[in-house]
């Protein structure tokens, strides 16, 4: 009943804000001959507002006792609230009384300071203790987004997948200064002690973890978390969470590390590539794009393949087939439907051929396309001619020679051309470089210095004398 009653807190605070703050006007005012029947309306004000500031102070107090917010910012907020339910009767009565106005005036003043400083408290417990100048912080604070990841086994699973998440979904409910149902999620030792209903997340068990089952729940019912109100965890983001707490909800160890079913690996991926999209983000067609077809994805992450926009916003999509098994040319059609969409491809170490590249050479948007270690020659080179927009060509670790590579001489829009491991010498170099001008070339071939202190010296072992 206590925590029923606490609730009416957020219908009654706003009340007295509105309320006492008009009746300082109406009494400022009313000090002026020509409005001195404000006075009158005032004296009205003062009353709701006092009854509204009593049942606000009692109402947030029953609240308070939840435990549901930070204590030290509550425990403020609470006293400033009774103060200005005390202060506001103090007024009433002088108003009634008619007293000194100078001394109307300056409990009115002491009034007017109190009911802004509680605001702002009640706000902060509500919205966040930064809320104000959040818009002013530069994009490196602590809301930011999740920082990129070069290389997705060597991140730490939580600090650099799970905590980056949980603070842009979670922590407005179970952070610094509020904690609902009891749950505080910014603190490791407080995330694993769990809330008023006990433990959130059991190591090593996602089934019978509650942060895992509420987040997975669908969206209108009323255990769902987050609240259907507030920004939600995507598909991915469930799954990330999943995966962490049935590996054993590490909070040090490396992706590497922890078991990776195959269902994990291509979403794990994504977050890797996350950093290479912002790459050709700044390149991205200015023409608006239709939304690629549903099914058609799907079919593709069926196979293993990971499909993920560029950027918000944005329909422009990229694929990868890392991930994915037995991809050859029989497969490659499943790309038409989304032609105009692909901008990245990525077929490295597939079983695609020649044959591959006909039906490649069709995506007009591709801007950068990955066929290294793959079975292609010169003869599919020619098909590539047709992609205009294409920046970045990875051919590494395949047959094709200078003779095939002088067929692309027309893609005026490359920018990078990697032929290591290929049938291109470093001969072969210097007249491609001719050809390709603004085109950097890489031929691999590189020198590591040796340095003094790549060596130790070893001393012999003295011999044994028999």
């Amino acid at each position: 009943m206590s925590e029923f009653l606490g609730r009416f807190h957020v219908v009654l605070v706003h009340l007295p804000i509105g309320i006492l703050l008009l009746a300082c006007m109406f009494q400022w005012l009313g000090s002026k001959p020509k409005l001195s029947f404000l006075q009158k309306a005032a004296g009205v004000a003062f009353f709701a507002g006092m009854l509204s500031a009593i049942l606000s102070a009692i109402t947030g107090f029953l609240l308070s006792r939840t435990g549901d917010y930070d204590e030290s910012l509550v425990d403020v907020h609470q006293w400033m609230g009774i103060s200005t339910a005390v202060v506001s009767t103090v007024m009433y009565y002088l108003h009634k009384k008619s007293s000194r106005p100078k001394l109307q005036l300056s409990v009115s003043v002491i009034l007017f300071i109190l009911i802004i400083i509680t605001g702002h408290l009640g706000g902060s417990i509500t919205h966040g203790s930064d809320y104000l100048t959040k818009s002013w912080k530069p994009a490196d604070s602590s809301n930011a987004d999740r920082k990129p990841i070069a290389n997705v086994q060597e991140a730490i699973a939580y600090s650099d997948i799970i905590q980056p998440l949980l603070q842009r979904k979670c922590y407005g409910c179970h952070g610094k200064n509020k904690q609902k149902g009891g749950l505080r999620m910014d603190d490791v030792s407080r995330l694993m002690k769990g809330g008023k209903d006990g433990e959130v997340i059991i190591a090593g068990n996602a089934d019978k973890s509650e942060m895992a089952r509420r987040t997975s729940l669908p969206r209108e019912d009323e255990d769902h978390m987050p609240p259907k109100e507030k920004p939600q965890l995507n598909e991915q983001e469930i799954a990330l969470i999943h995966w962490w707490i049935a590996s054993g909800a590490s909070f040090d160890k490396k992706v590497k590390e922890l078991t990776q079913p195959d269902e994990i690996k291509p979403t794990l991926l994504a977050l890797q590539h996350e950093q290479q999209k912002k790459v050709i983000v700044a390149d991205i067609p200015g023409k608006p794009v239709g939304k690629g077809d549903d099914a058609a994805i799907k079919k593709l992450k069926d196979l293993g393949a990971v499909v993920i926009p560029l950027a918000q916003n944005t329909n422009y999509l990229s694929v990868n087939f890392v991930t994915a098994a037995n991809f050859d040319d029989s497969k490659v059609t499943l790309l038409m439907p989304l032609k105009e969409q692909i901008i990245s491809l990525k077929l490295a170490n597939t079983s695609v051929t020649d044959s591959a590249l006909l039906v490649i050479s069709q995506l007009k948007e591709l801007m950068r396309l990955q066929l290294d270690h793959t079975r292609i020659t010169d003869k599919g080179l020619m098909h590539l001619k047709s992609l205009e927009q294409l920046r970045y060509l990875n051919l590494v670790g395949t047959r094709v020679t200078a003779e095939g590579i002088t067929q692309l001489k027309e893609l005026k829009n490359l920018q990078s051309l990697y032929l290591y491991q290929t049938g291109v010498t470093k001969a072969n170099g210097i007249d491609l470089k001719k050809l390709f001008p603004k085109t950097v070339i890489d031929l691999g071939g590189y020198t590591v210095p040796f340095l003094d202190t790549d060596t130790i010296e070893v001393k012999p072992k003295p011999k044994r004398q028999t």
